[in-house]
């Protein structure tokens, strides 16, 4: 699909001078970013003028530019502003400043041109630290997406690595492979993307072939049987759920399975902050809740994770609502009579002083 797509001469999209082809992010004294492609000849309209990307193609990064006025920029196709909308003239002002700079992996995949939801950043490097991936690993990716998770899996890997993409879409898999393509200036060869559906596809894959499993999907616990088979021993599987009703599936299967170590559960919270002068406080919005993080680890085939033993008058699975359920054999907070008494005594001497 991407044979034509720079394979001649490997570009090198981390520095150097910027090159038409090449995605650049533009960003004013408001903070405001503009992130696009750099074509030669090429315009980009903006609400203080136009952009002429000659004006950036050839240079390096960090410089500052100024948008033009109108079509008066040189060696540029700009046309004159429609007629009937006099709103474009406010377009023709120019003198408008911007930073010039690559955009960073973050910020290419918030930008980059999308069809499925993609996960957010904060989520994602969660997933490369705590699921442990590293260079020259043999990944599976259950789901490309857009290519956001693909994207930081290909970079933690390296050449080296292999990662393994199931996509059910054949249009989802065609955005996944033409951004990737775009981030780095080639098909990247240590990526094979497979079209189907998974359920399918994961029967063809070897035993214990990968290290690591990344699943995005509504349902990771019916995959948890093929999902041991294809991972080596001691291999990390991460799930991605948004809902407490899936967590609690998912977490109930891999425990009742013996087959992978008690799960690690963990969401991220992202918060920025505002720091000008002596005013220093959290910015008013932030990235709450986006979803759950499942880790666990393959057991061999043969042995049964070790679980740790439940108190016996504990019980966390009884539904309060069953019939003939006693609500005292219940109770979760279990306090001995030792305990009680002291409290009771703390009590006791605390009223006395009132």
């Amino acid at each position: 699909m991407f044979d034509d797509v720079w394979k001649g001469e490997m570009m090198t999209y981390t520095r150097g001078v910027l090159r038409a082809g090449q995605k650049v992010q533009l960003t004013d004294r408001k903070g405001n970013m503009l992130t696009f492609q750099l074509v030669a000849d090429g315009v980009t309209d903006t609400a203080h003028g136009q952009i002429a990307h000659n004006d950036i193609i050839g240079e390096a990064e960090g410089r500052v530019i100024e948008t033009h006025a109108g079509n008066a920029a040189a060696n540029t196709n700009m046309s004159q502003t429609p007629q009937g909308k006099p709103w474009k003239a406010s377009r023709r002002i120019g003198g408008w400043q911007y930073t010039v700079m690559r955009p960073r992996l973050a910020d290419y995949v918030l930008s980059m041109p999308r069809g499925a939801q993609i996960m957010y950043p904060k989520d994602i490097a969660t997933v490369i630290e705590l699921g442990d991936i590293r260079p020259g690993m043999r990944v599976l990716e259950s789901g490309g997406g857009s290519g956001a998770m693909s994207l930081h899996l290909l970079e933690a890997i390296g050449e080296q690595g292999e990662l393994t993409t199931i996509e059910m879409r054949p249009d989802f898999a065609k955005i996944c492979e033409a951004n990737a393509a775009l981030f780095y200036g080639y098909a990247p060869s240590w990526w094979h993307m497979i079209v189907g559906d998974f359920d399918t596809q994961i029967t063809h894959c070897e035993s214990h072939y990968f290290d690591r499993i990344v699943l995005d999907q509504l349902d990771p616990w019916n995959r948890l049987e093929q999902a041991h088979r294809v991972i080596a021993p001691g291999g990390v599987l991460t799930c991605y759920v948004t809902t407490t009703t899936q967590l609690s599936r998912l977490v109930d299967k891999l425990q009742e399975s013996g087959q992978w170590t008690v799960p690690h559960i963990q969401e991220s919270l992202e918060r920025s902050w505002k720091v000008d002068g002596l005013a220093v406080r959290p910015e008013h919005s932030m990235i709450g809740h986006t979803g759950f993080l499942v880790f666990a680890r393959a057991m061999a085939d043969g042995f049964t994770a070790l679980k740790k033993r439940e108190r016996p008058n504990k019980d966390t699975t009884t539904d309060i609502d069953e019939n003939g359920v006693d609500l005292a054999s219940l109770e979760l907070r279990d306090m001995s009579d030792r305990k009680l008494r002291k409290v009771l005594r703390d009590l006791d001497a605390q009223l006395s002083q009132l």
